[in-house]
């Protein structure tokens, strides 16, 4: 079967073109290929030393260290919370004076109490030849032996400073 002259240059056209468009698709392609490499080589890195996915890397591994001492920090943190509630925090002097005849307010009573309201009160009474010191055991803010008012005014205010 032979073809005629019309149909060979319809089909070497179409031939043409079609490897005229291929040629275009490559060169597309290779254009495409070639920007996705480079953003590639931006996130791989080219033998540089600190390349978007070492870093990015590196990073991950500092915040996973970071919450490990978060972790070991709270566990400290609960210690020395548990240690500061049995530490003697909430303190009160109430200044008098004992005895009528003395000035400058030398006598004192003093209040300590832990943050569950547990310590003593200290009282120290001086007169004009002597000294006398006593101190009573706090429990729950309460004292089981009976209080002064001052000691009584020294035990409540150092129980407000625990609220």
């Amino acid at each position: 079967m032979q073809l005629d002259r019309d149909t060979a240059d319809l089909l070497a056209t179409i031939g043409a073109a079609s490897g005229v468009l291929g040629l275009l698709l490559a060169i597309a392609a290779q254009v495409r290929l070639s920007r996705m490499r480079k953003a590639y080589e931006v996130l791989q890195g080219s033998g540089r030393r600190d390349d978007f996915v070492t870093a990015v890397g590196r990073h991950v591994a500092e915040v996973g260290d970071l919450r490990g001492e978060v972790g070991r920090l709270r566990e400290v943190l609960g210690d020395v919370r548990s240690d500061l509630a049995d530490a003697l925090r909430h303190v009160a002097v109430v200044r008098y004076d004992a005895f009528p005849d003395m000035g400058g307010r030398l006598s004192f009573s003093v209040a300590l109490l832990d943050d569950s309201g547990d310590g003593l009160v200290l009282t120290s009474i001086n007169g004009r030849s002597e000294t006398r010191t006593y101190a009573k055991g706090v429990k729950a803010g309460k004292s089981e032996h009976s209080l002064s008012p001052e000691e009584s005014q020294a035990l409540s205010f150092a129980t407000k400073s625990r609220s």
